[in-house]
């Protein structure tokens, strides 16, 4: 979730959508979104995935995700040049998870060369990003894995969630992009939404989805074009504005407050409750501090390990 980059998500469950999916109106299921927010259910959401499990950001560590049973899958996307929509953390190949088509690995010092916001997707889908071992996930399975488009992902989920017994999951889409990377790493924010929302409305989620960002740019644009869609709004510790100054800087109340965990207390839980928004800290990866965080009264978490759930 850190910003390491611009210093310069037969038919039996697919039915369970909430919306059309095939063409069908379906009934409202079991976890239901109401005042964007998520009523009477805590909203596991897995965090790229399930990173701590599997490469992250990739259809296989989405599978692992439900099978896990979160609630919400958590992603990023960012932008090709040939304008398509890929499920990415960096809008580069980062040094940690990528194999260059020949064999050998990428750098920390000659990633962002690697720029995808450069880069149609054929040329993209040669790299691997599932094979090279992670230096701060161990227990991370390796498998050949490419960075997916958003409509393929979604087509897999939809797809897979055919032969579940289970509730179809919401959608947490990041986008990353900061004033610093306009028409460098990736569109302005105007241009960014709308290529995103052309997939969202394609695939019929609108109502399953969420868009959260530290770029405030893209969420008022939503906020302005698309007020229907849910939005959250990311905050990291190192945020020098108070509580009223980051809403203030928003410039709207969104559904959903997701602060770094660290800045969670019953203060700030209480001061979201007061402004109807819900508040799902991120990310999360000791058992001993989600259980603090949900005695405290949070709405969600997300997470790596989404295992840490499970009794």
């Amino acid at each position: 979730m850190i910003r390491l980059f611009f210093l310069i998500a037969g038919s039996l469950l697919v039915s369970c959508f909430h919306g059309k999916v095939d063409g069908t109106s379906s009934p409202v299921m079991e976890y239901v979104y109401e005042n964007n927010g998520v009523k009477d259910s805590f909203d596991i959401q897995g965090h790229r995935g399930c990173r701590g499990l599997m490469p992250e950001n990739t259809v296989a560590a989405m599978i692992r995700a439900l099978d896990l049973g979160v609630t919400t899958l958590e992603m990023d996307v960012v932008i090709t040049k040939d304008k398509k929509v890929l499920v990415s953390h960096e809008p580069w190949f980062a040094a940690e998870i990528t194999t260059k088509p020949d064999g050998t690995f990428i750098s920390s010092g000659e990633a962002m060369k690697y720029n995808i916001y450069e880069m149609d997707y054929d040329e993209v889908k040669k790299y691997d990003v599932g094979m090279k071992p992670h230096p701060r996930y161990p227990r991370q399975e390796k498998i050949k894995a490419i960075k997916p488009l958003l409509s393929d992902l979604l087509d897999s989920i939809v797809e897979n969630m055919k032969v579940r017994r289970r509730p179809f999951p919401y959608f947490n889409i990041e986008t990353k992009c900061l004033p610093a990377g306009d028409n460098r790493f990736h569109p302005v924010p105007s241009e960014f939404v709308e290529l995103l929302m052309a997939v969202i409305i394609e695939k019929k989620i609108e109502d399953r989805v969420i868009i959260q960002s530290f770029d405030f740019r893209t969420l008022r644009y939503l906020h302005e074009k698309y007020p229907s869609i849910r939005t959250a709004m990311l905050i990291e510790d190192s945020d020098e504005d108070d509580f009223d100054g980051q809403l203030k800087r928003l410039g709207y109340t969104p559904g959903i407050y997701s602060p770094n965990n660290e800045l969670v207390d019953e203060g700030l839980v209480k001061q979201c409750h007061a402004k109807n928004m819900k508040i799902i800290p991120w990310t999360v990866n000791d058992k001993k501090q989600i259980k603090k965080l949900k005695r405290m009264g949070v709405d969600g978490i997300i997470t790596d390990y989404p295992d840490l759930f499970r009794d």
